[in-house]
């Protein structure tokens, strides 16, 4: 029988694959009928996809309950934000969000990790508001309005370049980009490393009879789920125009948290899909009314009670089932192949 975590990961990768034919699909659509506002809309839930990813890296694999994750993502959009206004580059806005939100996950690491359980969902609710009020009353960074004024650039992309305002270029650059830290993170979490990591949540205090250290293991993975908050922070900017101290307070990080509920905790790609799932009804429901975060809250305590498993583990099971069966069936023909042979 084969391991279930491969498993599970392969029926993960089979569900992104469907979310990328449905984004093509999508983007192709969109562009042959002009509709900038979807595809824009679109693109931003991609990019707070890239924060919810980093919220289920941290409660889904290692099991802790992070209320600030939008700290790395605030960082990442004002770092990206400073540095365009400063001089225009695209991956020179990237680099430097990417080595904000190291430093930063960093020390928020050594801080948060001294704690467990709800002290380390409180602690890292406290650091995300503690720094978001510090941003809130700083001028220079714009105080209560933000940074505005981010201007739109060309990306360049080897020998062809398009600009940040082209809605279809960017909605398929921040899909690559979004992809990328998904098959990242996936593949961190298939080496010995990453079941370590997993481990965490199963039983911490026996990780170290293993050989390894959970402290070592709780770290890494806070600053991987850092990273992938900050690189996608770095693209909001980009999108908007603009960076709000809003984007570090607890709503961001509250909604980054439904979205991983929704989707379907400890599946990566169902933090994607719940990011997609909820910024389209926030749209919707918003123009329809002023009170959608009532109707947003229902559907958070709808998916508690009777999705426990979020979107994925309605369809996820079917898929797991179907690998099985076909690994299942392959293995007699191997083994006679084998007998053959010899």
């Amino acid at each position: 029988m084969r391991d279930r975590l491969e498993i599970s990961m392969q029926a993960n990768h089979g569900l992104f694959a469907a979310l990328v034919t449905a984004g093509l699909i999508f983007g192709a659509v969109a562009s042959a009928t002009g509709d900038v506002f979807y595809l824009r809309l679109a693109t931003e839930a991609l990019i707070l996809g890239g924060l919810a990813l980093s919220v289920d890296i941290l409660l889904g694999f290692t099991g802790l309950l992070s209320l600030g994750q939008a700290l790395y993502f605030g960082i990442g959009a004002y770092v990206s934000a400073l540095v365009l206004r400063a001089a225009p580059d695209f991956w020179l806005a990237i680099g430097a969000a990417t080595g904000a939100a190291l430093v930063a996950g960093i020390v928020g690491g050594l801080i948060a990790n001294r704690v467990r359980g709800v002290y380390f969902a409180l602690i890292t609710f406290g650091m995300a508001q503690i720094v978001a009020r510090v941003v809130y009353n700083t001028r220079e960074l714009g105080a209560s309005d933000g940074l505005i004024g981010v201007p739109v650039l060309e990306i360049p992309l080897g020998p062809v370049s398009f600009s940040a305002d082209d809605p279809l270029g960017f909605f398929l650059l921040t899909f690559v980009i979004i992809g990328l830290l998904y098959g990242a993170v996936a593949y961190l979490l298939s080496t010995p490393f990453g079941r370590v990591i997993v481990a965490l949540k199963a039983n911490e205090s026996r990780v170290p009879y293993l050989g390894y250290s959970a402290w070592a293991a709780r770290m890494a993975a806070y600053v991987v789920a850092a990273l992938v908050a900050g690189i996608a922070g770095a693209l909001y900017p980009m999108l908007r125009g603009f960076v709000s101290p809003e984007l570090m307070f607890f709503a961001s990080s509250g909604n980054a948290l439904i979205m991983v509920v929704v989707g379907g905790v400890g599946t990566l790609v169902g933090a994607l899909y719940g990011a997609v799932v909820l910024t389209v009804l926030k749209s919707v429901i918003g123009s329809l009314t002023e009170h959608h975060l009532i109707v947003v809250g229902g559907i958070f305590i709808a998916a508690i009670l009777f999705m426990p498993k979020g979107l994925m583990g309605l369809v996820r099971p079917a898929m797991m089932r179907w690998l099985l069966a076909r690994a299942e069936a392959r293995a007699p023909r191997s083994g006679a192949v084998r007998r053959t042979t010899q």
